[in-house]
């Protein structure tokens, strides 16, 4: 776009530079002397004024500037106007030159990033050639000779046991050796490293990340572009605790000087195991802080031998940390350039066989630990700039704050540490579902802190921990997260939300409520690439008595999401949630709940062109084949979900509570088994449709026999179209404009097929429509109608019904003009399958 920019002269600038020919045209005419003006420092000031509150007057707001401003009065408006432009101007050129320096400067950074990783690629390739070559010269000289090429001979686990570490110098010599061996990985050819699958790095890009191949224990590496001061990086990465989910405590036993400006730290660190089948990790390490010649800190760890605290704890298996840390360097004009380096021995045969591919990913490790560091440093940047917007006025520190403590404590629930007053209840080894109970008074203290409620009896925690086959994490916590109704009882989330209260002593008088089933998703923020969301759930919910008709009966939850993104290789996913208080405070008491699912496939392929919407199975025909990326490739992807529940109790109530918390748990699994199901790619034969439930035929030839058997009894067509495709009829009948719903003929009928008009209308999905029967649509008046037609649809096969009125499953009144059923025949036309009904013009009372 061009833009036209009018002269304008400062009370600064001489006429000496005016040529006498412009001098002479500009004194001949009195309208070219307008072009040109002379402001004086005055004049300037004024306008200056006046910009700072309005860069686009009005030209009555220039007028009424001219009025006001004697020294204005020898100046025009149009000149006004003019000065106005070119100032807009001006700072529209001055914001894109700052916008333009910024992104040079970074992308010189990641330049000279770029440049270093090729040089350290260039040498580890020349590594492998020497290494190539010298292996084939062997085996021509001594072919008895065995060598090692792999990464392992070259980083080991280092020997220091001999060493006397009890003393400083001893120390400083292992804080040497490992700053040198960190170095050598963060930007050598110490470990081969390759390209984190599904991360491609650019200026774009949160950074460059690999993980490494044939090595000692699992590693992973990041490179990246942070506009903050090394020295405030180092202070976050140091805290651990804040930005690692998994880590439960990070404490310091000793801190002394190097000597050499640095600082040595003797560290204890508890890791949260992921599941309820596995034990927790701890490292005993040692720290070492310094600052190199070229100014960049580093801060390089190592587990150090002998055995430290907390040794005897049956909780904690003790991992191996090979060096490992951060390297922070400075950038000119601001920000810092980070390596980080993440290089573990998780003691796999600790765990159960089916566990171990989790403790031997370094893609794992990479997802959890390398990222998420770096992540949460770019995180920290936007916020400090002011990039990021979070919802509801809540600052991004408090907010920050939420997330970690529903994370913490959905791992305190998982782990149920016995340090922390978890006890288990009638734990025989037999029971599917896990019951914890805490009553601990440092618990309940901490629990109740700051807060108005009585001090409440103990909390319950019921949890389970399972194998899913062939099911995409991320799609199935997309789907737990927005199709609530499908698995929880709102009846239960009300009694969590009332314990917490201050009435909670009345509970278990609580005022009937109907709970509609719908929810409402607020947005409070989300981390910068989207990969963790925290929001505000509400579910509605209504009085079912007059009296209370005012009272809100909602129920309020705070809710993060996290690892929905399909495409990311190792990552885990999670949906974990709090009941709150309407009024959401602060220091509001949360007991979290939810669910997390780790795919356990070192090789998980990613799933793409995936949907939430399980109807859309339905889609049938070329255009649904998912392709070789899809996991119908590769067939047997595994993942373990861990389901963890918690509900305070009073003390005469825990029976009753762990009762309730038993089967509520059940039910829930249940639910989140046939959910995984329904969406499992292995369950979708793109040729030939899915089934609807056991039993029953393809959706392909469902429809067919659902078409056929209304041409023979109506004598009409159900569908405009004439095609005979299988896929055309099952696609047009989907979209039918009228609600058509199967049934099958037997006591109570059980609703096994409805298309999209059905299930819109019926509020549910295939899923839940499995678990409706014919009768809970409709009324009572409406039960017997129907009934009492039964007889002649028996005896001439069909039976065109009147208007009438039926119900959703959320409570919804429904009205249609009128209803045929119809009786589905099979293949053979004598065998009857189903009952099929269509609700003509339906719509919502």
């Amino acid at each position: 776009m061009a833009m036209v920019v009018h002269r304008e002269t400062s009370s600064g600038s001489g006429s000496s530079g005016m040529s006498k020919h412009m001098a002479a045209a500009v004194a001949a005419s009195s309208a070219d002397a307008g072009k040109y003006v002379r402001y004086t420092a005055e004049q300037v000031e004024a306008l200056e004024r006046v910009y700072a509150e309005c860069p686009k007057p009005s030209s009555l707001r220039r007028q009424q500037l001219i009025r006001e401003c004697p020294i204005l009065s020898n100046i025009e408006p149009k000149q006004i106007k003019v000065w106005f432009q070119n100032r807009r101007c001006r700072e529209k050129q001055r914001k894109e030159s700052s916008r333009l320096q910024t992104v040079n400067r970074k992308l010189t950074a990641m330049n000279k990033l770029l440049m270093e990783e090729n040089d350290r690629l260039q040498k580890q390739v020349s590594q492998l050639v020497c290494e190539n070559g010298f292996m084939r010269q062997q085996l021509h000289t001594a072919p008895v000779v065995t060598t090692d090429g792999s990464c392992e001979s070259v980083v080991t686990t280092p020997q220091h046991s001999n060493r006397d570490t009890n003393n400083p110098a001893g120390l400083l010599s292992v804080a040497e050796e490992t700053l040198a061996e960190f170095l050598s990985k963060a930007t050598g050819t110490a470990v081969d490293w390759v390209q984190m699958p599904g991360m491609k790095p650019g200026p774009d890009s949160v950074g460059i990340f690999a993980i490494s191949h044939r090595c000692n224990g699992v590693a992973a590496r990041a490179c990246g572009l942070v506009s903050l001061e090394p020295t405030k990086i180092a202070e976050i990465l140091k805290d651990r605790p804040s930005w690692f989910r998994d880590c439960r405590s990070l404490e310091v036993f000793t801190m002394f000087p190097a000597g050499n400006g640095g600082t040595i730290e003797l560290i204890y660190t508890q890791i949260y195991a992921p599941t309820t089948l596995a034990p927790a990790r701890d490292f005993w390490t040692l720290r070492y802080t310094t600052t190199l010649e070229n100014g960049s800190i580093v801060v390089c760890e190592r587990s150090l031998s002998g055995s430290g605290p907390n040794t005897s704890s049956p909780q904690f298996i003790r991992a191996d940390m090979l060096p490992s840390g951060y390297l922070i360097r400075p950038c000119e004009g601001g920000g810092s350039i980070i390596h980080i380096v993440d290089h573990l021995n998780l003691e796999a045969w600790s765990v159960p066989e089916v566990l171990r591919p989790l403790y031997q990913s370094s893609k794992v490790v990479a997802q959890k630990m390398t990222i998420a560091a770096l992540r949460y440093i770019r995180q920290i940047a936007q916020e400090t700039s002011g990039e990021v917007v979070y919802g509801l006025g809540r600052q991004p520190a408090v907010l920050r704050t939420f997330s970690q403590r529903l994370s913490r404590g959905f791992n305190d629930a998982i782990n149920g540490f016995t340090d922390d007053g978890w006890t288990l209840l009638n734990c025989d080894g037999a029971e599917d579902v896990i019951i914890a109970c805490n009553t601990a008074k440092t618990f309940m203290a901490t629990l109740s802190a700051a807060t108005s409620l009585p001090m409440i009896g103990g909390v319950l925690c019921a949890k389970a921990s399972m194998l899913l086959q062939n099911v995409p994490p991320a799609v199935l916590v997309k789907f737990l997260r927005e199709h609530r109704s499908e698995w929880a009882d709102f009846s239960v989330d009300a009694y969590a939300a009332a314990a917490l209260k201050a009435n909670f002593y009345a509970f278990p008088g609580m005022r009937a409520t109907r709970f509609t089933g719908s929810q409402i998703i607020m947005p409070l923020g989300h981390t910068i690439e989207n990969e963790e969301m925290l929001e505000v759930i509400r579910l509605e919910g209504h009085s079912l008595t007059p009296e209370d008709a005012y009272i809100s009966r909602d129920i309020h939850l705070l809710q993060i999401c996290s690892g929905i993104d399909e495409n990311a290789v190792g990552a885990c996913s999670e949906l974990v949630f709090a009941p709150i208080d309407e009024m959401f405070p602060d220091d509001g008491p949360l007991l979290p709940s939810g669910f997390r699912i780790i795919p356990l496939d070192s090789k998980l392929e990613s799933v793409t062109n995936r949907t939430l919407d399980l109807t859309s199975s339905l889609e049938v025909g070329p255009s649904t084949n998912h392709g070789a990326g899809d996991a119908t490739s590769s067939g047997n992807n595994r993942s373990v979900l861990t389901i963890a529940f918690q509900f305070p109790f009073d003390s005469s109530l825990q029976e009753n509570v762990a009762t309730m918390a038993r089967q509520y748990v059940r039910s829930v699994i249940s639910s989140v088994q046939r959910v995984a199901v329904a969406i499992s790619p292995s369950g979708l034969n793109p040729t030939v449709g899915p089934k609807l439930s056991p039993g029953s035929p393809e959706a392909l030839t469902l429809a067919h026999w659902i078409c056929q058997s209304y041409r023979y009894h109506m004598g009409a067509e159900l569908l405009r179209t004439s095609s005979a495709a299988d896929d055309t009829v099952l696609k047009h009948l989907w979209h039918h404009q009228d609600a058509i719903v199967c049934c099958l003929m037997k006591y109570p009928p059980v609703l096994i097929f409805a298309n999209q008009a059905g299930l819109d209308m019926l509020e549910t999905t295939l899923v839940a429509l499995q678990d409706v029967t014919l009768d809970k649509i409709f009324d009572e008046s409406g039960r017997k109608s129907i009934y009492a037609d039964f007889s002649r649809i028996n005896e001439q096969g069909y039976a065109c019904l009147p208007a009438g009125v039926c119900m959703s499953t959320m409570g919804r009144h429904v009205s249609y003009d009128q209803a045929i059923a119809w009786k589905v025949f099979a293949a053979d036309e004598t065998t009857v399958h189903c009952l099929a009904f269509t609700f003509v013009n339906w719509s919502f009372v």
